[in-house]
């Protein structure tokens, strides 16, 4: 069955796994649970209840990954009044949502960015080049390069080690968030970091290998993905199937014009009993309180849950 159920107003809210529409309007909705065969657990730390008792917040990471010629830093800026609500919603819970903003390693040129326009030079007028230094590139950075020739990702392994570097800085990480390219990351990761996956063999499972041993060999808690999309490359593959068994929220924007629906809906059709919202917007991370709260809530129900146990 298929139904939708339109977000409610209130300040606190129950959030429930579902299914959507092929023709969404904003909101969200639910589908039956589905058993997880991967994310068997055990305790690793104070509760959240035991954090409440004691007058102290369970810390939440957060690794936050930026869309296609973004930057850790500009992610942040867009996303700051998110951030601030999360911490908000949060606090009478006894959980802290540390966000831990992340670039990528590819730098991309004027000429890979859509629309880009080269700005004039400090001393050009009227567009007349002058002797002054061109100005700095702009900065804008990708996880990796999609080669339209072949299909393939190119620098992908480097993107993955910069990832991998992240989390091993955080000392390990919760929960992966991202947005556009940085949510197929999200997707990615996610599987990749499933303890009950079996890696592909040889140097093209290394990148595996690295995001296991950064993260403590730990799955996640959970994944959030804004405006991502399945990656349909052969060497993901092992992502997608089996599904994504990471619980897994996904919002989609109804006006989005950049990553089409139907590349979105790919990558919800390959998770376990994905939780999906639609957005009344294009392309971009919604941040009013109406829509960061499903992700509090989502936090919140994944938080109380014991923590993912590591692979033998």
């Amino acid at each position: 069955m298929r139904f939708l159920v339109q977000a409610a107003p209130t300040a606190t809210r129950s959030l429930l796994a579902f299914s959507v529409s092929p023709r969404r309007r904003p909101g969200f909705a639910t589908t039956v649970p589905h058993h997880r065969r991967n994310m068997t657990a055990a305790p690793a730390g104070p509760t959240p209840q035991q954090a409440k008792a004691n007058g102290d917040k369970t810390e939440i990471k957060i690794l936050m990954l930026h869309g296609y010629t973004q930057s850790g830093s500009l992610f942040r800026a867009k996303t700051r009044a998110l951030e601030k609500l999360l911490v908000k919603l949060l606090a009478p819970s006894a959980l802290l949502p540390t966000l831990i903003y992340a670039t990528g390693p590819n730098r991309l040129l004027p000429s890979d960015i859509p629309g880009y326009q080269q700005p004039p030079s400090a001393g050009s007028e009227g567009g007349t080049l002058s002797d002054e230094a061109p100005p700095p590139p702009p900065d804008a950075w990708a996880w990796w390069r999609k080669d339209d020739a072949t299909g393939t990702y190119r620098f992908f392994d480097e993107g993955m080690a910069a990832v991998a570097a992240a989390i091993r800085d955080a000392g390990g990480v919760d929960a992966v968030c991202g947005f556009s390219q940085g949510g197929a990351v999200t997707g990615v990761v996610a599987a990749a970091l499933e303890t009950g996956r079996e890696a592909p063999d040889g140097p093209q499972g290394d990148w595996v290998h690295a995001l296991r041993e950064a993260n403590g060999e730990r799955a996640l808690r959970f994944a959030v993905s804004y405006s991502g999309f399945y990656a349909p490359v052969e060497r993901l593959a092992f992502c997608y199937e089996p599904k994504i068994e990471t619980p897994t929220l996904h919002y989609i924007g109804s006006l989005d014009t950049v990553v089409d629906e139907s590349r979105s809906q790919a990558l919800v059709d390959r998770c376990v009993d994905p939780v999906v919202i639609v957005h009344p917007g294009g392309h971009h991370v919604p941040v009013s309180k109406e829509w960061a709260m499903p992700f509090a809530g989502f936090i919140k129900q994944h938080a109380t849950l014991p923590q993912p146990k590591p692979g033998l």
